[in-house]
């Protein structure tokens, strides 16, 4: 399971269009070329860093591995010192297991299980 912190109305829209493009906070796929994920170890660094001052209502997206591979979409882990998981395509909704909630409180990235 890898994982995609979302604003809420990206994340509905997408569920309506049937795709979800935006790759990180401000960027699509399309600026990127693929969408940034993180795993379970690296959600809180990454919220901290892109999304602290968010004032959007976010998501963490539960995306199962073995459908994006089975779509053909390519997932690749990339960085420097650290990997981090790259999505080269649109998230299909299928894809994603679980939606949480989630928020900063006092400081601390809080996703509600």
């Amino acid at each position: 399971m890898i994982f995609h912190i979302a604003h809420r109305s990206d994340w509905d829209s997408a569920v309506v269009s049937g795709d979800y493009r935006v790759s990180s906070r401000g960027r699509t796929i399309d600026d990127e070329g693929f969408i940034h994920a993180s795993t379970a170890e690296q959600l809180s660094a990454t919220a901290i860093r892109f999304y602290a001052d968010d004032p959007e209502p976010l998501v963490v997206l539960g995306v199962d591995e073995d459908r994006i591979a089975a779509s053909g979409v390519e997932l690749r882990w990339e960085g420097g010192s650290e990997l981090f998981p790259h999505i080269y395509g649109a998230i299909v909704p299928q894809w994603v297991t679980a939606v949480h909630d989630a928020a900063f409180v006092y400081g601390r990235f809080v996703v509600n299980s």
